[in-house]
């Protein structure tokens, strides 16, 4: 097994390789504005430092959300185009369980939120690192704060609001390297994973203006 796991739905461009037993090589940048510019670089990059190529890979997995549309299409289609180019199959992983594999939280009840923009948070409750218990959802925080009060939370949107989420825990954003783990957890015990398609949850900022006139050449 080589698993290229990616991610673009949060600001963190991240890219890792997977064997089956241990990630191999990975890679993080931030930059919300650059995702199309960043990803490939960085595949190309772990492949090198992992002396391999990309026709050794055997399965591709990518977060699939929640995130902006922008960011978010980058990655599944970069992941769906790497899946028809090598004929393997391509494994959707929520961008919050990523988050939430990784957290650095004792097993117990809590919260991933990461920023949704629009002074708004996509999130989850979580009954530990590995089972998530609600649909992700895009509130504003004040909206949700009886529904998350007295729960550790983990990510960017916890960051962003201390009123709502007063225990904020890393990491800040999600790694690819921590959604290859767990797809490859998964994968290994038999677990069917989501197909690669995206959870946006709210309608694309772009937007077709009201009364828009269609001129058609006479």
């Amino acid at each position: 097994m080589l698993l290229l796991a990616l991610d673009t739905a949060t600001p963190a461009v991240t890219v890792a390789l997977h064997d089956g037993t241990a990630v191999v090589a990975a890679s993080s940048q931030v930059d919300a504005r650059r995702h199309g510019e960043l990803l490939l670089p960085a595949v190309d990059r772990i492949l090198a430092e992992a002396g391999t190529g990309l026709d050794a890979v055997t399965g591709v997995v990518v977060g699939i959300g929640p995130g902006p549309y922008t960011g978010l299409r980058v990655g599944l289609m970069t992941a769906d185009t790497f899946g028809l180019a090598l004929g393997v199959p391509v494994h959707g992983v929520c961008t919050l369980d990523g988050l939430a594999y990784a957290a650095d939280v004792e097993d117990g009840p809590f919260v991933v939120a990461t920023d949704a923009r629009r002074k708004e948070v996509y999130w989850a409750r979580y009954s530990d690192s590995r089972t998530r218990v609600t649909e992700p959802s895009v509130d504003r925080p004040a909206d949700i704060a009886d529904q998350v009060a007295g729960l550790p939370a983990v990510g960017a949107g916890a960051l962003l609001y201390p009123d709502t989420f007063p225990e904020a825990h890393a990491p800040e954003h999600v790694s690819a390297a921590a959604l290859a783990s767990l797809a490859a957890e998964r994968l290994a015990a038999g677990v069917e994973l989501p197909a690669p398609r995206p959870l946006y949850l709210r309608r694309p900022d772009a937007q077709v203006p009201k009364n828009y006139k269609v001129v058609t050449p006479k």
